[in-house]
């Protein structure tokens, strides 16, 4: 089984605030905020972006989440350095990272098992 494309960007912040505000101004529109600094925010159907404000000692990051249908079902290609194994998250889905030949980090993501 393959990913199905580009769902989300994740980013880190040392701002939420003027994040949000940024994305705002480019057209997107907040879908939800938390009560911890964090949200997402959308622009059409395209991929949403998800923004949680982390401390000034850690850089900021960015990383693309692909889709995965069903995790159970996904086998990684072995060109394809997996870091960690899909796990449970605590915003209800399942994720995967893996590392690309560049050494970018990238999540897969799953819907949670039923």
């Amino acid at each position: 089984m393959a990913t199905e494309g580009i769902e989300a960007v994740f980013l880190t912040t040392h701002n939420w605030g003027k994040a949000a505000k940024f994305f705002q101004s480019l057209g997107y529109e907040l879908d939800f905020s938390t009560d911890h600094n964090s949200g997402q925010l959308r622009n059409g159907d395209g991929p949403y972006v998800f923004i949680a404000e982390v401390p000034e000692d850690q850089e900021p990051q960015t990383r693309i989440v692909l889709k995965v249908p069903d995790a159970d079902a996904f086998r990684a290609d072995p060109g394809v350095e997996v870091v960690t194994p899909f796990e449970d998250t605590h915003y209800g889905t399942r994720e995967m990272t893996v590392r690309d030949p560049d050494g970018r980090l990238w999540s897969l993501q799953a819907p949670a098992e039923n």
